[in-house]
């Protein structure tokens, strides 16, 4: 009854204050209706009341609410400020014909959703309308070109689909002709942008940036001749950058990076005489760098990084005296470096990482006294590190793994204070380590492994208190003592010192708290495992196998409570192992083989999977995986000399005949192996095999091994780069046209497929080096609660890759395994399909295609009209998964037999959809094509051709 009685005095209070308010302005009746549309939770709105009491004639009310501004004498409302009020719902917009006078409308920085109001078009008195960061929907609508007094137009990160709105640009014969601000990036807008847009007079900043937008760029933007800011990457451009860009005479921002790009940078771009920034990077440019380019004297960042550009940095480059940055890493370049690139006076960062720059360094780089960050790794420099390299104090990262550097550290790094980052593994370098790490306040990553160090650890590292990362492994000259004070660094995580020749005893395991890995090794250090182990709360990891430890396992190793491997071989320690890590829910390897470890393996599953290598090389142990301890091995409890004797003899007979037959297996094995190679493609940076071996066996690369799939690894190379790893063995007589297959699907290239980087092998097997992509597959993810135009676009993502496998490869290509978790899904959610081909791959292998299925040009003729078939089903069955949310998870006789009509209320009850509205005619489209390709008669499905077409057809109605 109580609830009965609040609703008419609730209705009643409302009506009252709309009734006051309307007694004294309409201003103030708007701005309550606008009120009651919006969903405010956290009360954002709550002074927005009418009190009692007079109110001055002709004044109104709402002048005194938050965010309401209204002219001196409060008679007109002139801006709205809701800007960060968290509000949400959908607002009808009906409203705005009140406030014809209003000049700032903000609504940024909330929740709205829904439609763009029609009705804030007939605030033509606006001069800024700010609606960023909200969820707007739908198409941009019609009408914006009443707004002939809009100065700033902000609708920076929604959800507009459709094309981008042409009459904010050209109208019959007027344009908005005050407008200096347009931001539409950030939403899903498709199609090119309209030439149009190149007719504004007064604008200076656009941004299209983070859309769908596709087509060729419009020369006509070279019109915009007051432009000062530009940012249009991150779309899927087609075609050359025009020259006419380089006609923008007031631009200083140019920003189209990740934009699909290809062709030649324009010379014409020189013409710039303002610019100071550019962004090209991460599109397809090739060719040499425009020497042109070195006129544009005002430059500050210049990043052409990640394309495919060529040839040497232009002489003319250190005529840039206002450069701060220059960034031409991952791209395909040669020569040396300029020795007037080291003079520029004002560089703070050189990135040219990943070419194949070769010489010297520049003696004087760093004599400018501003560099801050320098990453040449990935090259073929050699020579020593230039003596200035941190002569202003400035310098934070040094990056030069991957070179042929040497001779030793630079006396300007002794005392760097400033150096936070410092990677210098796999080079030549060699004597001391001469860092002060007293001098080094800061450091926080140091990688110093793969060279040719001597003389010792320093034994003041420990003063380093923001050391996190250390690696001097494999550097087998090092020698020296392990530091007694290492563990107390407070912030260490990684400490790997693997096959240095460290001698003596490990220290005392003091304030060890946030070790994740340590990795000792290959070393020569002796004595226990200290029992002070057991304050390494976070270790994850701990390698210690290939020394001369011994004593018992201490038992505190196994209540650590994050250890996950754990490698004790190849030792010398005696006793049981501990019985406390059966219960040890964290550890997925625990290796002690080559001890003299006895008595029974504790009991438990992981033990199982860990298989018998892990414990190998101890005749005193057994229990699962080994020899169950019974029979001969009991023997070993004491039940008599003789047996034990005799026992012995015959174990001692059976090592030696194990042994000669290991030994034999392993030498014919590996002549039968061969010698690894490697083949890399565009992409990856020239990795030997060696390189990519390494980072395969290293388990701190893979992560703790954690499988992206069952047959898929991820894994860290050299450089930092993640790739996902597939290993395949195969037979000998078919390499060459395996390898030729694998060449293939190397050169394919497509926004919806995963790259496939290189891949590393011998004569029986081969690793397939994919593009790492972050977000997981979209098995994982398919019950996730999506809008429908998210699922829309996962659709024809999908249907592209699919169709450039099937119609733009020649011979066509089978995906045969298209299923969701063959989905993967990168930083944008953008789908991109994986193991495409593998079938195939398989099949050639398995011999059951003849070897003649090559033609002379290594093609590959196999592509059969049922695999073809197949994949639209599987793509079919992808499609009903998406749009139910994973329900529909039979694309068969499940589905085909159910009522359409049925089906169509099952999803649209999965997309909260109940009203009529223009995504209820999409997903019955959708659904239609995902029946008719789920077909059970091949001959009566679609190709991907046809289903690429009906999806582009499917486009959002426009709310007239």
């Amino acid at each position: 009854m109580e609830v009965f009685r609040c609703l008419p005095f609730n209705f009643i209070v409302f009506f009252l204050l709309c009734v006051a308010a309307s007694s004294t302005d309409t201003y103030s009746e708007a701005l309550l209706a606008l009120k009651s549309e919006f969903i405010d939770d956290f009360g954002s709105l709550s002074d927005w009341i009418v009190r009692s009491g007079q109110n001055p004639l002709g004044k109104i009310h709402g002048c005194s609410w938050s965010g309401v501004q209204c002219d001196k004498n409060a008679t007109i409302v002139i801006g709205i400020d809701l800007s960060m009020k968290r509000l949400g719902g959908a607002i009808s917009g009906e409203q705005f014909h009140v406030f014809k006078e209003l000049v700032d409308l903000n609504l940024s920085h909330n929740y709205l959703s829904g439609k763009l109001p029609i009705g804030i078009f007939n605030l033509t008195n606006l001069r800024t309308l700010d609606i960023s960061r909200n969820n707007f929907s739908g198409h941009f609508p019609v009408g914006i070109f009443h707004l002939q007094n809009l100065i700033v137009c902000d609708a920076f990160s929604n959800s507009f689909s459709g094309s981008l709105p042409v009459d904010l640009s050209f109208s019959g014969h007027f344009p908005l002709e005050n407008l200096k601000f347009l931001n539409l990036a950030g939403s899903y807008f498709t199609g090119p942008i309209p030439s149009e847009y190149g007719s504004f007079k007064t604008l200076e900043f656009m941004n299209l940036a983070g859309n769908v937008l596709t087509g060729n760029l419009p020369p006509e933007l070279g019109k915009l001749k007051t432009m000062i800011h530009m940012e249009i990457g991150y779309n899927s451009f087609h075609g050359r950058l025009p020259w006419e860009l380089g006609n923008m005479s007031n631009l200083q921002y140019l920003d189209i990076a990740s934009g699909n790009l290809s062709g030649s940078i324009p010379k014409e771009l020189s013409n710039l005489s303002n610019l100071e920034s550019l962004f090209l990077f991460r599109n397809h440019f090739s060719g040499l760098l425009p020497e042109e380019l070195s006129k544009i004297t005002s430059l500050v960042n210049l990043d052409l990084s990640d394309n495919h550009i060529s040839g040497p940095i232009p002489e003319s480059f250190s005529e840039m005296k206002n450069l701060r940055l220059l960034s031409l890493m991952y791209n395909e370049m040669t020569g040396s470096v300029p020795k007037g690139i080291a003079e520029l006076p004002s560089l703070e960062t050189l990135l040219i990482w990943s070419n194949q720059f070769s010489g010297s360094l520049p003696k004087n780089l760093g004599s400018n006294k501003k560099l801050k960050w320098l990453d040449v790794s990935t090259n073929n420099f050699v020579g020593h590190i230039p003596l200035d390299i941190c002569l202003g104090g400035l310098l934070f990262k040094l990056i030069l793994f991957s070179n042929k550097f040497s001779g030793g550290l630079s006396p300007s790094l002794s005392n760097c204070s400033s150096l936070v980052r410092l990677r210098l593994e796999d080079n030549l370098f060699s004597g001391d380590i001469s860092l002060k790490f007293s001098d080094l306040p800061d450091i926080s990553y140091i990688d110093l492994s793969m060279n040719n160090f001597s003389g010792g650890i320093p034994l003041d590292i420990s003063k380093a208190s923001n050391l996190q990362y250390f690696n001097i492994s494999y550097n087998p000259e090092l020698g020296g003592v392990f530091p007694e004070e290492i563990w107390s660094l407070p912030l260490l995580q990684n400490f790997s010192a693997s096959d240095c020749g460290i001698r003596g005893k490990l220290p005392k395991f003091r304030f060890c708290k946030s070790v994740l890995t340590i990795e000792l090794n290959d070393n020569d250090l002796s004595g226990n495992v200290p029992e002070s182990v057991a304050s390494c709360h976070a270790l994850v990891r701990m390698d210690l196998s290939y020394n001369n430890l011994s004593g018992h396992i201490p038992e505190e190793l196994a209540h650590l409570p994050s250890i996950r491997i754990l490698d004790l071989s190849h030792n010398g320690f005696n006793g049981s192992i501990p019985d406390k890590f059966r219960d040890s829910s964290s550890l997925l390897l625990l290796n002690v083989s080559s001890n003299d470890i006895s008595g029974s393996i504790p009991e438990n599953k992981v033990f199982w999977s860990m298989g018998s290598s892990a414990f190998a090389g101890n005749p005193k142990l057994c229990g699962a995986p080994l020899e169950p301890c019974s029979g001969p091995l009991a023997m070993f409890e004491g039940k008599g000399m003789g047996k034990l004797e005799l026992v012995l003899i015959l174990c001692a007979g059976l090592a030696i005949i194990t042994t000669i037959s290991i030994a034999l297996i392993f030498f014919a094995r590996e002549r039968s192996k061969g010698k690894w190679k490697m083949v890399c493609f565009t992409g990856l940076p020239p990795f030997t095999a060696s390189d990519i071996l390494r980072s395969f066996d290293s388990a701190e690369s893979k992560e703790a091994i954690t499988p992206l799939s069952a047959s898929i690894f991820k894994a860290v190379l050299p450089t930092g780069i993640a790739v996902s790893i597939k290993k395949i063995d195969w037979e000998e007589q078919r390499i060459r046209m395996i390898s030729e297959f694998i060449t293939q699907l190397g050169s394919l290239r497509h926004k919806n497929l995963v790259r496939l980087l290189g891949f590393c092998h011998n004569k029986q097997m081969v690793y397939l080096l994919y593009e790492y992509l972050p977000n997981g597959n979209l098995a994982e993810k398919i019950s996730m609660k999506r809008e429908w135009l998210t699922k829309l676009k996962l659709i024809k993502g999908i249907a592209r890759g699919l169709h450039f496998l099937h119609h733009g490869c020649y011979p066509t290509i089978p995906h045969g395994d298209l299923k969701l978790s063959n989905v993967i899904l990168d930083e944008n959610m953008e789908p991109h399909l994986a193991e495409f081909g593998l079938r195939f791959l398989q099949q050639l292998n398995e011999d059951s295609l003849p070897l003649s299925s090559t033609t002379k040009g290594g093609e590959f003729n196999n592509a059969t009209e049922e695999e073809l078939w197949m994949d639209v089903h599987s793509f079919g069955a992808i499609v009903l998964e998406i749009i139910s949310n994973g329900r529909l998870t039979s694309a068969g006789s499940s589905t085909q037999n159910k009522a359409r009509d049925l089906l169509l209320r099952e999803i649209y009850k999965e997309n909260g959809i109940s009203s009529p509205n223009s995504s209820k005619e999409e997903i019955k489209q959708v659904l239609d094509l995902a029946l008719v390709c789920t077909r059970s008669r091949p001959s009566n499905r679609p190709s991907m051709e046809d289903v690429l077409k009906l999806l582009s057809e499917i486009k959002p109605e426009v709310k007239s």
